[in-house]
Formats: C-alpha cells, sequence, structure tokens
C-alpha cells in the first residue's frame, strides 16, 4: 500500500525537520509533503532540507486549506494519506502503528488517540461538543474527536472530495467519512505534541476552534 505523508507547517522550523526525517524512516510512507502555509521562518527550508517536498503557500490558509492544497498535488497512484501535525518531531514514526488497521483492511479511517499531559489542554469544552455532536450524527463514541493524526483510504478521499476550512475540519472528515459507508477506528499511539494550555492565546485558539467545530456540525444535517 501506498501511503502519502501530508503535514501541514505555519512557522513550525523548531519541529518540522525531525518530523520529516521521523516519516521517512517509517516502514510504512512513501512519500512526505509539506504545505508550508504562509510560513514566515525557514519552515519550507528546513523541511526540504529533511527530504519532504514542499508546497509554498503565499499566505496562510488554516489547516483544511492547506490539506486540500496537498490533495491537488497527490501521485495519481497512492492508496491512503497520513495527515501528520509539523510538531509531532520524533514521534511521528507512531505513523506505522497508526495505518496497521488500514493496511490490513480492518478500517478505512484511523484516528490516533494520544494521552494528553495533566494541565496541557483547556476544560474540555470543545473536546465535549465534538464527542457529543459525533454521537448524535454518527453512533461513534470517540476518546479523540479532535485528533488531527489519521491515516485515510484513497477510497475516502475521493468520495468526500475536499476538507472543512478551519478547526471543524476532524470533525467535519469523520462525519462525512461514516456517513459515505466507511469504517473509522482509534489507535492508541505514543506521539506527542505542542500544546497551547491555559493561557490567553490557548483560551483564544479553543474559541475559535468551539466555534468551528459547531459550524461543521451545523452544516451536516445528516
Amino acid at each position: 500500500m501506498k501511503i502519502v505523508a501530508l503535514v501541514p507547517a505555519h512557522n513550525e522550523e523548531d519541529a518540522v525537520g525531525k518530523t520529516v526525517r521521523s516519516l521517512k524512516d517509517s516502514k510504512v510512507i512513501d512519500t512526505v509533503i509539506v504545505i508550508d502555509d504562509g510560513s514566515t521562518d525557514k519552515t519550507a527550508e528546513k523541511a526540504e532540507k529533511a527530504g519532504a517536498e514542499i508546497v509554498r503557500l503565499t499566505r496562510n490558509t488554516g489547516k483544511g486549506g492547506a490539506l486540500n492544497q496537498g490533495l491537488k498535488i497527490l501521485p495519481s497512484d497512492y492508496d491512503a494519506v497520513a495527515f501528520i501535525d509539523a510538531d509531532v518531531e520524533d514521534s511521528a514514526g507512531e505513523v506505522d502503528k497508526l495505518a496497521k488497521p488500514v493496511i490490513e483492511g480492518e478500517a478505512d479511517m484511523s484516528i490516533a488517540v494520544i494521552t494528553a499531559k495533566p494541565g496541557s489542554g483547556g476544560f474540555g469544552l470543545v473536546k465535549g461538543l465534538a464527542q457529543r455532536g459525533l454521537k448524535k450524527k454518527t453512533g461513534l463514541d470517540l476518546k479523540a474527536p479532535l485528533s488531527g493524526q489519521r491515516v485515510i483510504k484513497q477510497e475516502v478521499i475521493d468520495a468526500i472530495g475536499h476538507f472543512e476550512a478551519g478547526y471543524g475540519l476532524e470533525v467535519a472528515l469523520t462525519i462525512d467519512a461514516v456517513k459515505n459507508g466507511f469504517k473509522v477506528v482509534e489507535v492508541p499511539v505514543d506521539m506527542y505534541h505542542a500544546y497551547t494550555g491555559k493561557t490567553v492565546a490557548g483560551f483564544l485558539h479553543r474559541g475559535r476552534q468551539y466555534l468551528d467545530v459547531l459550524r461543521a456540525l451545523r452544516r451536516r444535517k445528516y
């Protein structure tokens, strides 16, 4: 199975090189594509030096927009894509574990379940909204509804067509996949990434995330 890793990155010069190198060392990833989402630092240069193919965007479009641009350059013979955040660094190698149920035909999309560090998040409002919304619309009771680390078969990508803009991406993707008849599973992995924590910036981020998740849920009438 040919799996292409898509890595959206905005101002991640300190982490993206490690992430790309870890993906290059993976047993399941064939190609690594970093979408430089309007960075103002050396993200693209560090990613390219580590061995990634680069898509450069002139302005910041957000994760969904960046991934949509990445879809445009996927090789015609790919079988699945892996969505990996640029800041997971050496733990990106856990994609081998994440991809296993997709490779073995047990699932069409796998979602990484990452154990958060105590005090690293907010108060769970966004996660709770996502969990309740997904339970209502799909019947799934997910531990990590907002997880951005995923492996997804080509058939799912073809059926959905494009991704939701903003922070509602993951919730929208899960709903759309299930409603198109695809099987979604969660996989515990030992990944880590940067957390915003209980800071002003963190709460502002989660406020925007809450609104985007709410919009994604409301747009999906089924």
